[in-house]
This record gives structure tokens, C-alpha cells and sequence, in this order.
């Protein structure tokens, strides 16, 4: 039987409050990105997430709900250091706000720059 916990893990960098916005989300949502997130270290794909193709190339978002909530977590694993969390909110409406795609965007162009 495959141990996945074995599985070698790359280290998860946060971009500008990304860190602070999802410490601001509640404990169960909380919990439950960072258990997702924990997968994505490992290779593999948290329970429910779909690609972002609107922020960036390889930008996907983990997507997170309980009792108070719908919550995101935008992300980019194609970089070869490290696992970069672009942007972390709770959702209002049905779809994505435009300041919250032009905020993970902005992270996302300013981390290519510094990749090159």
C-alpha cells in the first residue's frame, strides 16, 4: 500500500495578506484549506477545485464551503520552488468579483516577474 503522507512536499509561499486573509477565514474553513492545500503539497488534488484560467496559466482555486460561507483559495503550483497562494476571500456572490480576480491576477503577473 502507497503511504501518500511519504510523498516529498513543496513548500507553500503566501503572496502580499494572502496569509492574513485566510487566517481571517472560520475554523472549520480554515481547516479544511489547509487540509487541501496539504494535498497540493503532495502532489495530488484537494477534494474540490477547478482552474482559474481568468487570473493565470496554471492558477487554480480550491473551493471551500460550511455553514458560514462560501470561501476560495486561488493558487499556482507550476513554479519549480514552491506552491504560491495568490489570494484568499469568502464569496458574496455567485460569481467571482472582478477585485478579487484583479487582485490575485496583479500577485500572479508580479510573481512571474520575479520567477524570470
Amino acid at each position: 500500500m502507497y503511504n501518500w503522507a511519504m510523498r516529498a512536499t513543496k513548500p507553500i509561499k503566501f503572496c502580499g495578506d494572502s496569509l492574513e486573509e485566510l487566517r481571517g477565514f472560520p475554523g472549520a474553513a480554515r481547516r479544511e484549506a489547509g487540509h487541501a492545500l496539504e494535498m497540493v503539497q503532495r502532489g495530488m488534488e484537494p477534494s474540490d477545485w477547478r482552474p482559474m484560467p481568468a487570473v493565470g496559466a496554471g492558477v487554480n482555486e480550491i473551493r471551500i464551503r460550511d455553514e458560514r460561507g462560501i470561501y476560495r483559495v486561488l493558487y499556482v503550483t507550476k513554479f519549480r520552488d514552491a506552491i504560491y497562494v495568490l489570494h484568499c476571500f469568502q464569496k458574496k456572490t455567485q460569481k467571482t468579483s472582478a477585485i478579487d480576480l484583479e487582485k490575485a491576477s496583479l500577485r500572479y503577473k508580479k510573481l512571474r516577474q520575479e520567477q524570470i
